[in-house]
């Protein structure tokens, strides 16, 4: 088969994602300072990223605000409770001050990452590595059920104009393949729950195709082989988590 056929990219995908997944299953098994080290890493790439696709005033200040957004979240671990969210969301106000247009979109998808990034860590630290896990597998179940069933299957496209490889037979699969791990990990209810933050990720992914479409790039940047970079690796575990960590705080988790 020729190695530029349309599955030229699986075995960079595969090697990336066995690295990536090892790394995270060590931080998430020894939890604390180490998890939230890797978090914070994490983040502050997806920053980085992000502020690198917008219009910005200097071109250093996308590594600034790496620097800064590591900074906030490592000052987690010594500050108390009541200073986490100022520390969690100061860095979305301080990235717009370095932008030209753009402010409020960059405001809202930037502190949606670092919420999002807080929300791990609460569910890490307060609820468990098995929800954690759950959260994991279902975000990979759906990327992973998509990625086979739009390959394989096609047909018509589920939002062309934001995401133009996504298809409907691949959106429906990632939400039954999430529904099966809800369901290995708590039954028929977190089965369902998981089918709306499977399709929580696959929002999370259309909605960065649409910032990258906006700011004409493919990938947000090419960390890692076969993803591109990590808003593009993440960015459906971010929106998933986002929406987990709402749930927590308002109806909470199923036990």
């Amino acid at each position: 088969m020729s190695s530029g056929g349309k599955w030229a990219d699986l075995q960079a995908r595969v090697l990336s994602a066995v690295v990536m997944l090892a790394v995270g299953l060590f931080g998430l098994w020894q939890g604390g300072p180490i998890f939230h080290f890797l978090v914070a890493a994490v983040l502050a790439g997806m920053i980085w990223e992000l502020t690198r696709m917008a219009p910005t005033k200097s071109a250093s200040w996308p590594a600034q605000m790496g620097f800064l957004v590591f900074a906030a979240f490592m000052a987690l671990l010594f500050v108390p409770p009541a200073f986490f969210m100022p520390l969690v969301l100061a860095p979305a106000l301080v990235g717009i001050s370095g932008l030209t247009t753009d402010s409020l979109r960059y405001a809202l998808y930037s502190g949606g990452l670092l919420l999002a990034c807080f929300g791990l860590i609460v569910l890490r630290e307060f609820h468990g590595v098995e929800w954690v896990l759950w959260l994991i597998f279902l975000v990979v179940a759906t990327d992973v059920a998509g990625y086979f069933a739009g390959k394989l299957i096609g047909g018509p496209k589920f939002w062309p104009s934001l995401s133009p490889k996504k298809t409907w037979a691949g959106t429906s699969a990632g939400w039954v393949a999430a529904f099966f791990v809800g369901l290995i990990f708590g039954g028929v209810m977190l089965g369902v729950i998981s089918m709306i933050i499977s399709f929580a990720s696959q929002l999370g992914d259309i909605s960065e195709s649409a910032i990258k479409r906006r700011a004409g790039v493919k990938d947000s940047s090419n960390l890692i082989p076969g993803h591109g970079g990590l808003l593009d690796r993440f960015d459906g575990l971010m929106a998933a988590a986002l929406v987990v960590l709402m749930i927590s705080a308002t109806i909470g988790l199923p036990h």
